[in-house]
């Protein structure tokens, strides 16, 4: 784990009820050279994730939502047999915060346990 995802993953998302403005180019850039295979798509982050079989795809999929419950923000899933995309986006905002990579750090630290 790289120094921006590890610094990601010891932060908590803090609420968001809009009133702030998104991050900028800049600052998304950063964060996404320390999260590597996440990419910028339509104003989210996303990734897919690939699996072996469903049975570990739903494994994900139910570690995720753990994840992004703990943190009281939710991202957006496509699953499928053995695969699952996750989209993070701050709605209130209309834009990225670092609500969304923090959850993407801890997304990924998954892999690490």
């Amino acid at each position: 784990m790289n120094d921006i995802a590890a610094g990601l993953t010891r932060q908590k998302c803090a609420p968001c009820e809009g009133g702030v403005d998104p991050l900028d180019a800049t600052e998304v850039a950063t964060f996404l050279k320390g999260l590597p295979g996440w990419t910028l798509e339509d104003g989210a982050i996303t990734r897919t994730y690939r699996f072996r079989d469903y049975h570990d795809t739903m494994a994900f999929v139910n570690a995720t939502a753990w994840v992004s419950h703990r943190e009281d923000h939710h991202p957006d899933i496509a699953v499928g047999y053995n695969q699952a995309k996750v989209s993070y986006i701050t709605h209130a905002i209309g834009g990225l915060s670092t609500n969304d990579f923090i959850c993407a750090a801890k997304i990924d630290a998954l892999f690490d346990l």
